[in-house]
């Protein structure tokens, strides 16, 4: 606020105080957390519905992880290039929708832990091929098993079947 509006201010709220006179409240009242909100027709949005959802999924899958310290996204990223080795960094970001300054942040980190390794690229000198390392390979075997258990997880909440359907009706976004 400018200080000329916050000195206004100020001298409206001395006034009124010196008079006795209270400002009436116009301010939405306060709801309890404890409170059932109502979400009225978002419940029926299906963009609400995967958004709640997909909350849950990061929440415990970074709970699942939490010992080793991996993000969905690294997981990812992890996924990929082992599958791909020697993909390049651009070809990782377009295929997990990452942004490229995002994905050059995430790999830093990566290469920090000794998880992941970038060599020139035998195809284009400008670009990187992206490779695990050893412990990279190891770690991700251990990241799987976990990955694993929040699969698990997962069918804990909704069903097996539930699971099998949802990642059905998801495929046309892979």
């Amino acid at each position: 606020m400018p200080a000329r509006a916050a000195k206004a201010e100020a001298k409206s709220k001395a006034k009124s105080a010196a008079s006795g006179k209270r400002k009436p409240k116009t301010e939405a009242r306060d709801i309890d957390a404890s409170v059932d909100v109502g979400l009225d027709g978002l419940a029926l949005h299906v963009g609400y519905a995967v958004r709640r959802f997909q909350l849950w999924i990061f929440q415990d899958f970074i709970k699942t992880l939490a010992a080793v310290d991996i993000t969905p996204t690294q997981y990812s990223v992890l996924t990929v290039i082992s599958a791909n080795p020697g993909l390049t960094q651009m070809a990782v970001a377009k295929r997990l929708g990452i942004e490229r300054a995002r994905l050059v942040h995430l790999l830093n980190a990566l290469e920090q832990r000794n998880l992941v390794k970038r060599a020139a690229s035998r195809v284009d000198r400008r670009s990187h091929a992206l490779h695990l390392t050893a412990s990279g390979e190891a770690s991700l075997r251990q990241f799987k098993l976990l990955a694993a258990e929040h699969e698990r997880h997962v069918i804990e909440k909704i069903g097996k079947d539930n699971r099998e359907r949802l990642l059905e009706i998801l495929a046309p976004f892979r």
